[in-house]
């Protein structure tokens, strides 16, 4: 990992982070999701899964930490390890489509929470059940938040890209 893309990381995770406190009072609503995909797409599956572990301490931080933390790290690092894989389609995939996943990302995101609470207290089916309302706000956000912030964050990683065209190409330069 270069210096550059630590940076980028920090970056994102500080905007994944401010927009999970932002959207708060929303329930379910949050940029995390659609930011771990984007870089996931862009950056590849290491670098959204460090963003993923990194967005979710930093943010539970804020708004507490818990028994959800640990499945929080495994789900989203799950879904940019996903994006990562769909990132290397990235000129040939429309927009559309990583909008859809982002929307599959919200239901994925609350079975992967109802599995793990349904372990700690048994009553997995009744919790996914309750939860899919959330469930549903969580997907939707998660494809206006994609349908918002892909084009953006795409034009600032296409001039990212082509101004550190070496970084890109040398994924495991060390930090010096």
């Amino acid at each position: 990992m270069n210096l550059y893309k630590l940076t980028l990381i920090s970056l994102l995770a500080a905007l994944a982070t401010v927009g999970r406190f932002l959207f708060s009072f929303y329930p379910n609503v949050q940029p995390v999701t659609a930011i771990i995909i984007i870089c996931g797409i862009w950056l590849g599956p290491l670098y959204s899964v460090v963003l993923a572990v990194v967005t979710t301490v930093l943010s539970n931080l804020l708004l507490g930490m818990g028994i959800w933390t640990l499945p929080q790290i495994v789900s989203w690092s799950l879904i940019g390890l996903l994006a990562g894989w769909l990132g290397k389609y990235r000129h040939v995939i429309p927009t559309y489509i990583y909008a859809a996943f982002a929307g599959v990302s919200g239901y994925f995101f609350g079975f992967m929470m109802a599995v793990t609470y349904g372990q700690v207290g048994n009553h997995f089916f009744a919790y996914w059940l309750s939860s899919l309302p959330f469930d549903t706000y969580h997907a939707v956000g998660n494809v206006v938040f994609m349908i918002v912030l892909y084009p953006v964050l795409s034009r600032l990683f296409k001039q990212y890209e082509n101004k550190n065209i070496q970084s890109f190409k040398q994924p495991n330069q060390s930090l010096n």
